[in-house]
Formats: C-alpha cells, sequence, structure tokens
C-alpha cells in the first residue's frame, strides 16, 4: 500500500543556504518510509517542488493539486521550469475553489493534507503571512489528527506534531 505524504511550506528563505538542510531533512524523512511512498504537493516554489523532487529521486511518485488553472502563471524562472518538470511527471487534479488566489491555495493546502497519511512541513512556526499559508495548513492538518514532521528552517530541528 503506498503511504502518501503531504508537504506544506515556506516558498523563500530568509538565508538561502537552509535550503540544503531542508532537502537533506526531507531525505531522511523519506528513506525511514516504508515504500511505494508518493508526494503530495501543490508544486508551489521551494518547499513543495523541494519535497516532490526528492520523492521522486527516491523512486516515490507525485500526486499534484494544482490551486487554480493559469497557476503557472504565478511562477517565473526556474520554478516555473521546475513546476513544469514535476507536473509532467505527475498526476494531477485541478481545483476550482476560491474566488482569489489565496482562497484556492488555502483550498488546495487542505485538500493536500487531506489526501495525506502525514504531512512534511517547512516552516518557521510564525504566523501564516497570508491565507493559506503554511501555519494556517499546519493547523488544519492538527485539527483533523495528521501527523506533522516539523521541519524548521531557521533553527534547523525537526519536531513530530501531532
Amino acid at each position: 500500500m503506498t503511504i502518501r505524504i503531504g508537504v506544506t511550506g515556506h516558498q523563500q528563505l530568509a538565508d538561502d543556504s537552509g535550503w540544503a538542510w531542508v532537502r537533506e531533512a526531507m531525505s531522511d524523512v523519506v528513506m525511514r518510509q516504508r515504500k511505494p511512498v508518493e508526494a503530495v504537493s501543490s508544486l508551489a516554489r521551494g518547499s513543495d517542488q523541494t519535497f516532490a523532487d526528492v520523492v521522486i529521486r527516491s523512486g516515490g511518485t507525485l500526486y499534484a493539486v494544482i490551486p487554480f488553472a493559469g497557476y503557472e502563471r504565478t511562477l517565473d524562472g526556474p520554478a516555473l521550469d521546475e513546476y513544469k518538470r514535476l507536473l509532467g511527471s505527475s498526476h494531477s487534479e485541478t481545483l476550482h475553489a476560491g474566488s482569489d488566489d489565496e482562497g484556492a491555495y488555502l483550498a488546495a493546502g487542505r485538500r493536500v493534507a487531506e489526501l495525506s497519511s502525514f504531512m512534511v512541513a517547512v516552516w518557521d512556526g510564525a504566523p501564516a503571512r497570508g491565507k493559506g499559508g503554511t501555519a494556517d495548513i499546519v493547523a488544519y492538518a492538527r485539527a483533523r489528527g495528521t501527523p506533522i514532521c516539523w521541519l524548521n528552517p531557521v533553527i534547523r530541528t525537526i519536531k513530530e506534531l501531532s
């Protein structure tokens, strides 16, 4: 039986050197799971794309939850290229929720949590900076009782939340 691991997390880090730590921590989480593993991700830049790549490179699969049709307009440069690459190797669904981008991000984050056995959250512990931000999705997953592996990229700690 495939284990589905959802991801939520920051798109940018204050210190870009933190991405190497995040990737290594994600790899460790994935390697500890029974196989097969499927990442569930909205493919946003940063945490979502990194986790999807880690799972694919470990031999897993990817299920993408796209917040809205035309989502690629929110990406550019390397993040857009990575989005296209990852989307091309995934099964996906596109949501039609929310009257604005933030509402759609919230709906997509909730859908990721609903589809997942547990979540990986790349989160500094601060409140969400906008509707549908990492803190919102962590709170939603916790309310559902979904276990969360919290990767804090600021202090570089890993903590299990339930």
